[in-house]
This record gives structure tokens, sequence and C-alpha cells, in this order.
């Protein structure tokens, strides 16, 4: 934890918030948290399986995350978390393109595993993606929350906290939808696509250690209800006020709207 531009801490059920001075502070301590966490599992495994999230949320993080030194890169084996469907693979909102810029690129791991969402069989690549993580069992995962409460593409109307599949096609709605259109990956709302591959909520849940990047006005509303509502799918994130090892990083914007009923330190 970087002291220096910590401001306060919150803990709601099992859920660790920590709130940061500005964006880059954030960044950093999530990457810090990680980096930690990295280290000690590499130290006891030959591989470490590690899901990535992508978007807005996630660019202080990984910024951060790949300026560290010294990690060992090469015992990762790299999931990501969702794709669109039938997007290509080089236009610039593909979330495989965005890992390939900011993650893939810049260090060197064992392996990356990413979702193909142009391929012809949907259920195929779904079968083949949770065969993968079904057998290297991640153990560490960045993640982030959506302006609707999705966890990955798993918006309200899809969201299953029981869910049987590893990773299934979804249809998104219209407020993750346009979430994509505010943060500036497509012109409208037209040019978005209607449908994702994503990994399921009990497939995220399993990881032992979540580190949720959320910072920006636009996430102030959705922090607070993740919080403070009832644990129910009409929010998906607030299912990781159950997770044992999870904790969620906030700056300044997406901080002003914590409830009043978390009492912080």
């Amino acid at each position: 934890m970087n002291k220096t531009s910590f401001v306060r801490s919150l803990r709601v059920g099992n859920l660790s918030v920590e709130v940061y001075e500005s964006t880059e502070a954030m960044g950093e301590a999530a990457a810090g948290a990680f980096a930690e966490r990295l280290r000690l599992l590499a130290d006891q495994n030959k591989t470490v399986a590690v899901i990535f999230a992508t978007g807005a949320s996630q660019a202080a993080t990984l910024e951060a995350l790949t300026s560290i030194t010294g990690l060992p890169w090469d015992k990762v084996v790299g999931f990501h978390m969702d794709e669109y469907a039938g997007l290509s693979e080089q236009h610039p909102a593909s979330f495989r393109r965005y890992l390939r810029a900011r993650l893939t690129e810049k260090v060197r791991m064992s392996h990356f595993y990413e979702i193909d969402g142009n391929g012809r069989n949907s259920e195929e690549t779904c079968r083949r993606y949770s065969e993968l993580l079904q057998e290297y069992n991640p153990q560490l995962c960045l993640l982030g929350i959506g302006e609707n409460g999705h966890l990955a593409f798993n918006d309200p109307a899809e969201a299953d906290f029981h869910d049987i599949s590893d990773i299934k096609t979804v249809s998104l709605d219209e407020e993750c939808r346009q979430q994509q259109v505010n943060e500036g990956w497509f012109k409208d709302l037209a040019e978005v696509p209607m449908r994702a591959i994503t990994l399921t909520i009990p497939t995220l849940m399993r990881v032992p250690h979540l580190i949720a990047s959320v910072p920006g006005k636009r996430k102030a509303r959705i922090v607070s209800r993740a919080l403070a509502e009832e644990i129910s799918t009409r929010c998906p994130a607030t299912i990781l006020r159950t997770h044992p090892n999870a904790t969620v990083y906030l700056d300044p914007d997406s901080a002003t709207e914590l409830p009043s009923l978390v009492s912080g330190a």
C-alpha cells in the first residue's frame, strides 16, 4: 500500500475497499498488491494462472503493473475474462488488441490464452476455454465493475450466481453498451456488438484473490450500490462482498458516493 497517497479504507462484509488520492495512485496500489501476491504464488508453484480484465478501469493498474521490474512473468499463464462476439481483433475496442498493447507485448508470459470472439462455433470456443480454465485453475484476477454493476460481461439480466458454466455467450444490455460509447471505444451505440463471450460469475468467484480497480466519476453510483444494496443479480457486483479475499481500489471520483452506513478507517 502506498501510504503517501492512501486516503481511507472500508470493509463491507468480507470486502475490503481502499481509496487513493489519484487514479495513478490507485493503479499503483492495485498493481503493488498484485505483484506481492504473484511473487508468493510463484514461489510455491511452477505456473500461476491469472485472469486479466480490460477497459478504461484497468489502464492505470496495467500501466503500473508492467512497470514493476523483476516479476516472475515467465511462470504466468494468462487468461482474459471476456471478448465481444464478431468484432475484429484489430478493432480499437477489441479486448485482445487491448491486452496485447497494454500487457502481453510488454511482459513475457509463459502463455496467454485469448478468447476468440470470431470463431464460427461459440459453443466450441466456450468448451475449449472452459477446459483450459479447469486445467490451470486461476489463482489471481484483476477485474473491474461495470456501470450497471456487471462483473466481466455478466449484466444484471445475464448474471447467475449459481451458473453451471465456466464461460458462456451473453447478450449485452443497453447500459453496458452505452458505457462502451461513453468511454470512447465506439462512435455510437449502433456500433457496439450485441453479444459477447464472458467468464461467468462463479468462475470469477472461485479465484482465491480478486483485485478490482474501479476509477472514475461514472463509477461512483455503482460503487455505492455494490456496497449498500442487498446481494443480488440486480447489481452483480454485490456478490464481491461474499468473497473471502477481494479488494476494491477507488480513486477520489469513484469514492464520492460511498454509503454512509459504511464506517471508514
